[in-house]
């Protein structure tokens, strides 16, 4: 857990004091390759922090599944809506090689937050650096072209194109996986 704890610290301030009270909240636990972290229509109630391997969020549309966003080390992975409404998850969370993951128990953390302000504080700064990152990809998605999201995948998020096979960044981006082979032949060329 000490990598949880580097992870916290360079987000804000965290005492040792408020380590201590944050660990009934916490769990770890491994997850093989396509199994679940959140299955669709289940209340989210924990945060994942990915500690090592990556997951992907998704929806299924007709048997096909549309990826969403893509979780990696040293990033917390859930579904924000569902853990803070408690409506049901309309998306799943799978694992896209084995995982090792801390799990944060949501009342756990709720009652903890509501008594030690660090916790409190941990939890607002993790949900703005979430939102942050869902606006900053919603919005390359909404006024860039196929092209220069890929270009922008490959200046600011290039560990993506390293890890994330072909199939699953093409469906990313919107597009079949042919179409994206056909955008990188003609960039290469």
């Amino acid at each position: 857990m000490n990598k949880l704890l580097t992870y916290i610290r360079s987000l804000t301030t965290f005492s040792d004091e408020s380590w201590e009270k944050l660990q009934p909240a916490l769990s770890k636990k491994e997850f093989a390759k396509n199994e679940l972290l959140l299955r669709k229509n289940q209340v989210c109630n924990s945060l994942f922090y990915i500690e090592i391997g990556y997951c992907k969020s998704c929806y299924e549309i007709d048997g096909n599944k549309k990826n969403t966003a893509f979780y990696f080390e040293n990033e917390i992975a859930t579904n924000v809506t569902s853990f803070g409404s408690g409506l049901k998850s309309k998306y799943s969370i799978i694992a896209s090689e084995p995982i090792i993951s801390i799990v944060f128990n949501k009342s756990k953390l709720f009652e903890i937050s509501s008594q030690c302000i660090e916790v409190e504080t941990l939890g607002r700064i993790c949900l703005r650096q979430f939102a942050a990152k869902q606006e900053e990809f919603s919005t390359i998605f909404k006024l860039y072209t196929t092209q220069e999201r890929l270009e922008y995948i490959e200046s600011y998020y290039p560990h993506i194109l390293q890890r994330v096979p072909l199939s699953q960044l093409a469906s990313f981006l919107g597009v079949t996986r042919e179409t994206l082979s056909r955008i990188r032949k003609r960039r290469i060329s």
